[in-house]
């Protein structure tokens, strides 16, 4: 009996590493914490000349725990027009460029819908700063 307790512990522990493994290398079908095992593709923006984006802002982006995250977040902020953001899920900010002003509760606003929060908006640049 001790032995057959000692192996089903053994295949529990092989188990364990293996799924391990699979979801550091990115293929586990588990799904993220964001509810999906289904890689998120970011919206490209086409119009990527800086000149065209004279105010940067950055944003402190709230519920932000994994890539996928950081994907569902961009693609929030690229939805809106004129607006060309790239996000970095290690400060959980997002760098955004707008062809216009912007107030901070539009982005509030884009987060919200995206069931995300602004934790703060700074003008980095632009006319105004």
């Amino acid at each position: 009996m001790d032995k057959v307790i000692i192996a089903v512990g053994a295949l529990l522990i092989v188990y364990a590493l293996w799924q391990t493994i699979q979801k550091f290398r990115g293929k586990s079908k588990a799904s993220s914490c964001c509810g999906s095992a289904e890689a998120v593709t970011v919206k490209k923006v086409e119009d990527t000349d800086l000149s065209h984006y004279p105010y940067r802002y950055r944003l402190a982006v709230e519920g932000m725990t994994c890539s996928h995250c950081a994907a569902n977040v961009e693609n929030a902020l690229n939805s809106m027009p004129g607006v060309w953001s790239i996000v970095n899920l290690g400060k959980n900010e997002a760098d955004v460029r707008t062809k216009q002003p912007t107030e901070a509760s539009a982005f509030a606003k884009a987060l919200e819908a995206a069931s995300y929060s602004l934790g703060g908006c700074t003008l980095l640049s632009g006319p105004e700063a």
